[in-house]
């Protein structure tokens, strides 16, 4: 049930191993564990064209330094902004970490 993911803090995370862990052998229950993932991991959600390139905007980069970032090419950049396609997996992941603690987070 333990996600790979990226935590809000380092307490967080290694309350979640804990908890995790405790998971595994049979102490907490499967409600609890969803619990403890949807509290200490960081959210991740959908983004329009819009929220994209506001958020390539306030980070204060271009498209090509913003793919670099994200290591994908800046044709897909473009493509987001303009709503031709969607990020998706790990891209929404740190979209996300951008969003909430700003481009310096996954440098």
């Amino acid at each position: 049930m333990a996600k790979a993911g990226t935590y809000k803090s380092d307490a967080l995370a290694a309350i979640h191993e804990t908890v995790s862990d405790m998971f595994k052998a049979g102490v907490i229950d499967r409600q609890t564990m969803r619990h403890f993932d949807e509290s200490c991991l960081t959210p991740v959600h959908e983004f329009s064209a819009g929220e994209i390139r506001a958020l390539r905007e306030r980070e204060g980069v271009s498209q090509t330094v913003f793919a670099h970032y994200l290591n994908v090419t800046k044709e897909s950049v473009s493509q987001w902004e303009r709503g031709q396609k969607k990020p998706a997996g790990t891209t929404l992941k740190l979209l996300s970490l951008v969003e909430r603690r700003g481009l310096s987070a996954i440098a």
